[in-house]
């Protein structure tokens, strides 16, 4: 069962509980999402459009009061919960100037010259979202903004401890011009998605992002009722320094990169592969940084630490790293949780993983870093693609056309090449291999729960 709840994790208080829903009140908003379809589907899309610039006006307006929402829910820094509305903005506003284009016919050339023939971008009816705790906002607008453009519409499972940033989003959706049963949020169980809205003949696919545990067990139910899924899942992304004039910056670059949302994002560096001529100074420079590194007020500006995003977050990162100590790996900071009220935990950083430990092939999600020290080139791509995973990577170095060649063999869905990974609202987010399938935002975005229809004609 579902426990949708606040729970601080600056303090470890139960702030407030809602109620989970029904099995009844489950299926109701499937049937409510599915005969709201034909309506918002046939409004002209410049209509859609002007609904989520206001969507982003909206969110501007109440900014203030949405950061300190997921601040309370999730221990995010007020500068980084501001900082993810900001993005939430230009995602509504890029795919509101963009959605014509995107679903405008596309011609196809036959070999006779009377052929006519062409795709057509239709919506394909109401689509579940399946959203993860540690960006409440952003994880939303990249799910829902191409869809409700699209003229799609969506029922929201958010995490159970995003609650109430859950509840504002409808309500922004709502009041921006979103019919109330175009986006419908719902406290649904694990249960109630696979036995109730999955199997429904009226949900036409399910998006989901989180762990690889998460996305499999959902990717399986919908195999089983044969729905469309997106998925956007783990990463343990390689960072490659093949060489610095300023080794002391690079390192201060990665740990920054590292340390956002407290470690606790899927696109994370989670593996720093080095070039040995500079390893020892980078590794010295990173460890220095993590153990300057402690518990503040995450309200407080410029705060270096911030609570994991509650207390299970904290019991889960902490048996990872006790797994990958007990496997022998070397620890240079950290490696402790804090004996004080609140997740907080220490960051740690770990030298000498190697294969066959847990860390090794394993996502850490939270504030640690793995250090390896590489000879070559070659060296370097191996130890970057010897992963289940294959989301983000990002390759470094002072000569452009050494960190392009690296970089173009990498078996990642995201290259970034001299500058940490990022998300933009328009470059195209997703991975291979454990990662996931499908991608969000940018121009892909709108290819995937759609309707490419074929209009093939004579004459």
């Amino acid at each position: 069962m579902s426990i949708y709840q606040i729970l601080n994790p600056a303090t470890g208080e139960v702030v407030e509980t809602y109620p989970t829903a029904t099995d009844a009140q489950i299926a109701e908003a499937q049937q409510r999402s599915h005969d709201a379809f034909a309506e918002w589907a046939a409004r002209p899309v410049a209509e859609r459009a002007a609904v989520l610039n206001r969507v982003a006006d909206l969110y501007a307006e109440r900014s203030d009061e949405l950061a300190e929402i997921i601040h309370q829910e999730m221990g995010k820094k007020i500068a980084e919960a501001k900082g993810e509305l900001k993005l939430c903005q230009l995602i509504y506003r890029y795919f509101a100037e963009h959605a014509e284009a995107f679903m405008a016919d596309e011609p196809l050339r036959g070999t006779a010259a009377e052929d006519q023939a062409f795709v057509r971008r239709r919506p394909v009816g109401s689509i579940l979202g399946i959203m993860p705790w540690n960006f409440p906002y952003y994880q939303v607008a990249r799910f829902a903004a191409p869809n409700l453009a699209l003229g799609n519409t969506i029922i929201l499972k958010h995490a159970p401890q995003d609650p109430k940033s859950s509840a504002v989003m409808e309500e922004i959706f709502h009041e921006a011009g979103v019919p109330a049963d175009a986006y419908i949020n719902v406290y649904a169980t694990n249960e109630q998605v696979a036995d109730i809205l999955l199997p429904s003949p009226l949900n036409h696919g399910v998006s989901v992002t989180g762990s690889e545990r998460a996305g499999s067990a959902v990717a399986a139910e919908a195999g089983k009722n044969l729905k469309k899924v997106v998925l956007e899942l783990g990463g343990s992304d390689p960072y490659i320094l093949l060489d610095s004039s300023d080794v002391k910056k690079s390192a201060e670059t990665f740990f920054a990169t590292r340390m956002g949302n407290t470690g606790q994002a899927c696109n994370s560096p989670k593996r720093m592969i080095v070039a040995e001529d500079i390893y020892d100074e980078f590794a010295a420079e990173l460890t220095a940084l993590a153990k300057a590194s402690t518990p503040e007020d995450p309200t407080v500006e410029g705060s270096p630490l911030s609570p994991l995003s509650s207390p299970a977050a904290r019991e889960r990162f902490m048996e990872q790293v006790e797994a990958v100590k007990a496997d022998g790996a070397k620890v240079l900071a950290g490696g402790e949780a804090y004996d004080i009220p609140g997740a907080f935990v220490q960051p740690v950083v770990f030298e000498d993983v190697r294969p066959g430990m847990r860390g090794y092939h394993e996502e850490l999600f939270g504030p640690a870093f793995m250090l390896f020290k590489v000879s070559s080139e070659d060296e370097a791509v191996e130890l970057a693609n010897d992963t289940p995973f294959g989301l983000g990577s990002a390759v470094f170095s002072d000569d452009l056309e050494r960190a392009e060649r690296v970089g173009s063999r990498i078996d990642a869905g995201m290259v970034f090449l001299n500058t940490p990974e990022t998300t933009r609202e328009f470059l195209p987010f997703g991975g291979v291999k454990r990662s996931g399938v499908g991608r969000e935002l940018g121009p892909l975005a709108m290819d995937e729960f759609v309707n490419k229809q074929l209009v093939f004609k004579k004459g």
